[in-house]
């Protein structure tokens, strides 16, 4: 496998969706991502830390370069708990739980690594269906997590690695019926 190529697939991946879901700064990305569907197997299979340290560097740089916060979804042995920075906890008034996430165990590689590397990493239970816009790689369900109206995007890429990616962004919701006139830009 060739862990450069992730990076590069992840970095053009989020870019895609920074533009198509004119994201800004402050706002909330989450990322879904199974380190064993990188690589061609089930999830949860073949927990693989560089893969996941690959989509590391493909995408949290990008993130961080534009002021977009980001959400590392964990896998379901931590009911999908997510790793943000202790300031972005604050902001949004998160509550924090007590659980460090662990490869092979619960968390997941992605977790972890983003455990390891966020400056000052916690783990929260949910991010209250806040987030902005995300991706999920390989199929770990990160619906739950987006604001109430989610509109799939499609870009140029259909996988990174061996997994299948879906990325989404939010919308408002539409209100007034048929005589109202909507903002083109928010569609």
């Amino acid at each position: 496998m060739d862990f450069s190529e992730i990076t590069a697939q992840s970095r053009k991946a989020v870019l895609e969706i920074i533009e198509g879901a004119r994201l800004e700064s402050g706002q909330l990305f989450v990322i879904g991502c199974s380190s064993s569907e990188i690589l061609g197997d089930q999830i949860g299979t073949a927990t693989n830390l560089d893969s996941a340290n690959a989509v590391y560097d493909g995408i949290i740089p990008v993130l961080r370069e534009r002021g977009i916060l980001p959400a590392a979804q964990c896998c379901e042995h931590l009911n999908r708990a997510l790793v943000v920075d202790r300031s972005t906890m604050k902001l949004f008034g998160f509550e924090q739980v007590n659980a460090i996430p662990q490869p092979n165990h619960a968390g997941g590689a992605f977790g972890t690594v983003c455990y390891e590397r966020f400056d000052d990493p916690v783990l929260v239970e949910n991010i209250a269906g806040r987030a902005d816009a995300g991706i999920d790689i390989g199929g770990t369900m990160i619906g739950m997590h987006m604001h109430s109206v989610v509109v799939p995007m499609r870009i140029s890429l259909r996988k990174i690695g061996e997994a299948p990616i879906i990325c989404a962004r939010h919308r408002p919701k539409y209100v007034g019926g048929q005589r109202a006139i909507y903002d083109e830009r928010l569609m």
